[in-house]
């Protein structure tokens, strides 16, 4: 059985590439354009692993993080936060939050990124 991304990101071309990306590497990939939608999918798609971008409109990926570990259902989902935001702060909230990895999308390859994916779904 391959494993389950949620993919949280409201750049409809950055999705587009990462459903690709993630879909040809053998993963099962749902995708959310916003925090909120990202939540109510966790729902029903029960995600191995959630790559939750921050800047989003309706709930951003700070707030969804937040919103997913207080919930009995999702607590324990796998969040990795992928985004542009190069601020230690908000990398250090979303550690605190529950994040397991922090993300910097300039700062990784996609080769890089699936190697850290698969890494933390081993």
């Amino acid at each position: 059985m391959s494993h389950k991304i949620l993919l949280v990101e409201d750049d409809d071309l950055m999705v587009r590439m990462y459903r690709r990306v993630l879909a040809c590497e053998g993963y099962t990939v749902e995708t959310a354009s916003n925090g909120q939608e990202g939540y109510e999918k966790t729902k029903t798609f029960k995600p191995d692993l959630i790559l939750l971008d921050i800047m989003m409109p309706v709930l951003n990926g700070l707030q969804a993080l937040e919103k997913l570990k207080k919930d009995p259902q999702t607590k324990g989902y796998k969040v990795v936060m992928l985004t542009n935001l190069a601020d230690k702060e908000d990398a250090q909230r979303a550690l605190n939050k529950g994040a397991i990895e922090y993300l910097i999308k300039s700062d990784h390859d996609i080769p890089s990124i699936i190697a850290i994916i698969e890494k933390i779904l081993a």
